[in-house]
């Protein structure tokens, strides 16, 4: 069966036409038969985003990005963007813009949410969220360290401004006058040093002599301490300690009222009753010594006794008196 020279033209345009639209699609990377959902997000800028840019899940491409216009008189920028219908997600999901590389370069992530919520269909507009990328993440922490280095650079400024005023020239004269007098100082210690060095050498040998000697008294220290130790230094002094315990039980006893000694410490009617008789003891010894024949009388015929009679100086008034 031959087939008119019309047909094969026909048939070469038509083929041609099918070659085109494929490569054509292919250079766009759109499949010819789509089996993808077409969604929307609404940016404030995209960094360079560009049409056909890979729109992943998780690091695994399921789409691209189709076209970038703005939205309306505010400068938004809509993005639409397909994803394959082999995942479904919730319509909650974000659409995240992030650096894709260091150098550059913009994608679009699709950060799921199962949320139990309605799934995402085809022309929904999901929320857009802008990830920092490394430059901005550089610079926002850049710029609290460049606001603090400012700040220290102002305050060098203005120190060294206050340190100019401070030191006019009478402040720099005083200054310089100070240094001078402290060089002088450290010049004299020089000297004083030199000096004290000068006089140890020339009395090396007497101090070496005083620290013999030293040395020599601290060993008779030790063998006096040996002696007081073999001396019983020792039992006499727990020997002074059991006597001084005996003295502090004697002392308590006394306080207490035991014994004679504490009686006559503690009851005053004894030691009233004992100077009252003492009292009377003198009077009588007084009494012997003046009128002895009151008491030793010798009589052969029998004389009559005489009646006692109180001397003019008793001795107990002139004890009263002397009181």
């Amino acid at each position: 069966m031959k087939f008119s020279r019309e047909i094969k033209t026909g048939v070469i345009v038509i083929g041609g036409i099918l070659l085109f639209i494929l490569g054509f699609s292919y250079l766009k990377s759109s499949p010819i038969f789509d089996n993808s959902r077409t969604f929307y997000a609404v940016y404030d800028h995209v960094g360079g985003l560009q049409a056909g840019t890979q729109v992943s899940i998780n690091g695994y491409s399921v789409g691209k990005v189709n076209a970038i216009r703005f939205k309306d008189e505010s400068g938004k920028l809509l993005v639409t963007f397909s994803v394959d219908n082999a995942f479904e997600f919730s319509k909650n999901s974000l659409a995240e813009l992030f650096d894709t590389g260091i150098i550059g370069g913009k994608g679009i992530q699709i950060q799921p949410v199962f949320d139990n919520g309605p799934l995402a269909k085809d022309g929904d507009t999901l929320l857009a969220r802008i990830q920092p990328g490394l430059t901005e993440l550089v610079q926002e922490n850049l710029t609290p360290l460049q606001q603090k280095i400012e700040g220290a650079i102002t305050n060098a400024d203005s120190l060294l401004l206050n340190v100019n005023q401070v030191l006019d020239p009478a402040t720099k004269a005083n200054l310089k006058a100070g240094i001078d007098g402290l060089n002088q100082l450290i010049g004299s210690l020089v000297i004083a040093s030199q000096r004290v060095n000068s006089i140890l050498a020339q009395n090396q040998d007497q101090m070496n002599a005083i620290t013999r000697n030293l040395g020599k008294i601290s060993e008779d220290f030790a063998q006096l301490s040996d002696s007081l130790k073999l001396a019983g230094l020792g039992r006499s002094v727990i020997e002074l300690e059991q006597t001084l315990k005996h003295l502090n039980s004697i002392s308590e006893s006394l306080e207490r009222g035991e014994g004679t000694l504490g009686l006559m410490i503690q009851n005053p009617d004894l030691y009233n009753n004992l100077e009252a008789s003492s009292r009377q003891l003198n009077l009588l010894l007084q009494d012997f010594r003046l009128n002895p024949k009151r008491y030793v009388n010798v009589s052969v015929f029998g004389k009559k006794q005489k009646s006692y009679v109180l001397p003019d100086h008793d001795p107990a008034e002139v004890n009263d008196s002397l009181k």
